[in-house]
């Protein structure tokens, strides 16, 4: 059989299901989820916590326990640089290792947990690059101090003797984007990575993050529950609800008129500034995201949506259908949503 093909994406996740093992029996945490990726696009995945963005991630990362503890189902399509095409899902742990942090790198949420607090970050950098290439650590070293100077660190030399603790909240972050981009990756997958910074600190890395894209060419995963973010850097958005797409398409669509309850709802959770808008009073969804152990029946959305149909939204399960504008929408009544939300 010959190698997969996914026409001119970086990555192609196709029917990717993540479950794990329980003293209960297994617990679905992400149900039948495919997205793409193409080279210079950013895809944001959206959700409030507890909707599956990190676990799909990690998931392509091959990051999750292994089994039995966790079931991966579906496939991850990745294109390597030399053209070839792989199964992450699929591969040996150890040529997983080899594209991890080399042609596939990840931004986690938190550095001060992801940094090793007794190492300095010049050495932590330096590990990576001494991992993938065949370089010894005086070259590595330098390759550190210019990928430090290069996310916006000023001073990289003595900054490389620093460890962890001794940096800002922002420049952790951009030591861990540093680490991520030793090796030029293809995709950056970037893990909810401004959410401890201020807004200050947060507006520099997305800029930096965009030049980067720019220079290189990578595509980029981004994880968030912030839609203002979403609006300034992503291509396409991807919403996630209960482990499952609810909603898809082009940036400018979903965000001008989201079709699916669900998407409309974080919306207006977005404060406005605008004066002429007056005072908007911010509403909230009611309830939680159920858990994975008891979802709802039907559509799981159903009991916090202000649309649902008794007896026919807690029944079926919707598909993930075409609508307007190239998105796609998981709701039995969108169409009926879509008109009444265009009443004057």
């Amino acid at each position: 059989m010959g190698a997969p093909e996914i026409a001119t994406a970086v990555l192609d996740v196709r029917n990717l299901s993540v479950a794990f093992a329980t003293h209960t029996g297994p617990v679905a945490a992400v149900h039948d989820v495919s997205f793409t990726v193409a080279p210079g696009e950013t895809l944001a995945l959206v959700g409030e916590s507890g909707s599956g963005k990190s676990v799909t991630s990690l998931a392509v990362m091959r990051l999750t326990p292994p089994a039995p503890r966790t079931r991966l189902d579906g496939q991850a399509l990745f294109r390597s640089r030399d053209g070839t095409v792989r199964d992450l899902l699929a591969v040996p742990e150890r040529a997983m290792r080899a594209l991890r942090g080399n042609e596939i790198a990840m931004i986690f949420q938190e550095p001060m947990t992801s940094l090793n607090p007794v190492q300095r970050v010049g050495d932590q950098i330096a590990e990576a690059v001494m991992t993938h290439r065949p370089v010894g650590r005086r070259e590595a070293l330098d390759r550190a101090e210019h990928l430090l100077a290069r996310v916006g660190i000023s001073d990289a030399r003595r900054r490389l003797a620093a460890f962890p603790h001794h940096l800002s909240g922002g420049m952790r972050q951009r030591v861990m984007i540093a680490m991520a981009l030793a090796c030029d990756p293809a995709l950056l997958i970037a893990d909810e990575p401004t959410t401890a910074l201020d807004v200050t600190v947060q507006a520099q890395i997305l800029e930096l993050l965009q030049d980067l894209q720019r220079e290189t060419g990578m595509a980029i995963v981004f994880i968030t529950h912030n839609l203002g973010v979403v609006a300034e850097i992503a291509d396409r958005v991807m919403v996630m609800y209960a482990g499952r797409i609810v909603e898809q398409g082009e940036v400018g669509p979903v965000m001008r008129a989201p079709l699916m309850p669900y998407t409309q709802g974080l919306l207006r959770a977005v404060p406005t500034l605008t004066v002429s808008d007056g005072f908007v009073p911010l509403t909230s969804i009611p309830g939680t995201v159920p858990s994975p152990t008891a979802l709802p029946p039907g559509c799981a959305f159903e009991p916090r949506c202000p649309y649902a149909l008794p007896g026919l939204c807690d029944a079926t399960t919707p598909p993930l259908d075409d609508a307007f504008d190239g998105q796609q929408v998981r709701c039995l009544r969108w169409d009926a949503v879509a008109a009444l939300e265009a009443r004057p």
